[in-house]
C-alpha cells in the first residue's frame, strides 16, 4: 500500500548573527552552522517585530559558499529541510535534548552589494543563487547566445573557483 506524499520545504530570508565558521567532520567533509535572524510578519502591541533564531547547517560546497561570501548582519536566503536531531546529556543521563535545524539545500543573497553598502541596489535580491550541484549538472555548460552578447552567468558553478560575478543592477537580472 502506497503511503501519503509528504513535504518539508523551508525557505528563510534573514540576517546571520554572527560570522559564518567552517569546520569540518573527521573524514573531511566541510560543515557550517549558522544562526538566523527571521523577524515574523506582524508587531506587538509596543511596536516591537518578534524575531525568530533558526539554526542553519550547510554541508560541502554550500558550507564553503556562505563561510567565503557571507558574515555578520548580511541578508541570506535559505531554502532547506526541516530536520530533527537527539543527544543525550552527558551530564544527566536519564535527559534527551530534541534539536530542530534547517539543512541548506540553495542559499542566495538577500541583498545586492550596492544595498549592503548603503546604496541604491535597485532591489533585494541578487541573480547568483547557489545550491549543491548534482553530479550530472557539474560539467554542463549553458547553451550558445544567437546573438554575440555573452550568456548571463546563473549558477556558482557556471562561474568557477576563482570569483563570483556581481549583478550591477535591475536590467542584469533574469527575471
Amino acid at each position: 500500500m502506497l503511503s501519503a506524499c509528504s513535504i518539508n520545504k523551508v525557505i528563510l530570508m534573514g540576517r546571520l548573527t554572527s560570522d559564518p565558521e567552517l569546520r569540518q567532520t573527521s573524514s573531511g567533509v566541510n560543515t557550517c552552522q549558522i544562526t538566523v535572524a527571521v523577524n515574523r510578519g506582524y508587531t506587538t502591541q509596543d511596536g516591537e517585530r518578534p524575531t525568530d533564531f533558526i539554526t542553519v547547517v550547510a554541508w560541502r560546497q554550500t558550507a564553503e559558499f556562505i563561510s567565503r561570501y557571507f558574515s555578520k548582519g548580511k541578508i541570506i536566503l535559505v531554502e532547506g529541510e526541516l530536520r530533527t536531531r537527539t543527544y543525550d546529556d552527558k551530564r544527566y543521563p536519564e535527559v534527551r535534548h530534541y534539536v530542530t535545524e534547517v539543512y541548506a539545500d540553495n542559499v542566495s543573497f538577500g541583498e545586492t552589494k550596492a544595498s549592503a553598502n548603503g546604496g541604491q541596489g535597485g532591489g533585494n535580491f541578487s541573480a547568483q543563487p547557489y545550491s549543491q550541484p548534482r553530479q550530472q549538472d557539474r560539467y554542463s555548460q549553458p547553451a550558445p547566445q544567437q546573438n554575440n552578447e555573452p550568456a548571463p552567468s546563473l549558477s556558482f558553478g557556471d562561474i568557477g573557483e576563482g570569483g563570483f560575478e556581481e549583478v550591477i543592477g535591475d536590467g542584469d537580472l533574469p527575471f
